[in-house]
Formats: C-alpha cells, sequence, structure tokens
C-alpha cells in the first residue's frame, strides 16, 4: 500500500504545470488581470439588497412627512415634493396635461417623492406648460431634494419652456413616470 505523499503530489502537479506553460504567458496572464481587475466594480451588479432606501418618519424629509394624497390643487400634494411655479390644476389643466391653449414643453426637470399611501418613491417629471401668459394661481415653490443650478435636471428654478413656440410660462404639470425604487 502506497503512502500518501502531499509533497511529492504538490511536485508533480507544479512540474505538469511548469512544462505545459512559459514564464511569458503567465506573465502576460498576470498583465492582463491586473488590469482587469479595476474594472470589476464598474460591472452591473444587482444591489437592491445592499441599497434598500430608509423610509422610516425619521429620514423622510419634511414634505414627505406632511405630503397628502386627496388634492391635487394644494401644494402639498405628493406629487409636487420638488415643484416650482402654477399648478396646472388650478388654471384649467390636470396634474399632467396642459390647459387649452398652452404647449407643453419637451423637456422637464425631475423630482423622487413619496406617496404617502403606499410608502414608495416614484419618479416624477415637472414639465412646464408654455405660450399663455402666467396664470397665477396656486403658486407653489417646493424644494424637495433640489440641487444647485449647475445640475439642472434637479432645479426648479429654471424656466423650462425650450422647444416651444413661446417662452411664456403659464402653469407646471407632475407627470408620474414610474416607481424609483
Amino acid at each position: 500500500m502506497k503512502k500518501f505523499n502531499a509533497d511529492s503530489m504538490g511536485e508533480k502537479l507544479l512540474r505538469k504545470f511548469a512544462g505545459a506553460s512559459s514564464r511569458r504567458s503567465m506573465l502576460s496572464r498576470l498583465g492582463a488581470a491586473l488590469v482587469a481587475a479595476p474594472v470589476f466594480p464598474l460591472l452591473p451588479v444587482s444591489r437592491a439588497e445592499a441599497a434598500k432606501p430608509d423610509r422610516s418618519p425619521e429620514t423622510k424629509t419634511f414634505f414627505a412627512r406632511t405630503a397628502q394624497t386627496k388634492d391635487d390643487t394644494k401644494c402639498d400634494y405628493w406629487r409636487y415634493c420638488a415643484i416650482d411655479g402654477a399648478l396646472c390644476t388650478c388654471c384649467g389643466g390636470g396634474i399632467h396635461s396642459c390647459p387649452p391653449g398652452a404647449e407643453p414643453s419637451p423637456v422637464s426637470w425631475v423630482g423622487t417623492c413619496i406617496n404617502p399611501d403606499d410608502g414608495k418613491a416614484y419618479l416624477i417629471a415637472y414639465r412646464d406648460c408654455c405660450g399663455k401668459p402666467a396664470c397665477g394661481q396656486c403658486g407653489c415653490d417646493n424644494t424637495d431634494r433640489e440641487t444647485q443650478l449647475y445640475v439642472p435636471q434637479l432645479n426648479n428654478d429654471v424656466i423650462w419652456c425650450f422647444g416651444t413656440s413661446s417662452m411664456d410660462y403659464h402653469c407646471s404639470t407632475a407627470v408620474l413616470v414610474g416607481a424609483a425604487s
């Protein structure tokens, strides 16, 4: 009966490996691994479990804690967390539609609002309605998670009537895009 010897087994494996490969191929593989290693964190990986948002009352913004879901003509309506301007629901339009005679801007700014009924966050696209004089009713200036002007897609201080026939601002809509997370 032969006795198992780890040293001789290891030596045989290493000699076989050394006979089948060269130093150059080993160095090229090692170099490729060193070059590719920094790219691994950039690969898309599901981080849903690691990044579950904390939506406890203490972590919510003031707007999210006091928002309501019943009256879309009030500034504290849940979709209006980042709106700035007159509400189209008070100016002859709807929450996601411009009043007659006004034209929706093809560009928008966005916000992430929490619906108090289900506790989920939703992406809202705020679009200005243009081409008519300012409505002047139900003026809101909610700045929940607003960023500086150098990040314009998250800033509500810009008149977003770019691409319309007139730069006259009338009112703003709040279109539900979908669930944020």
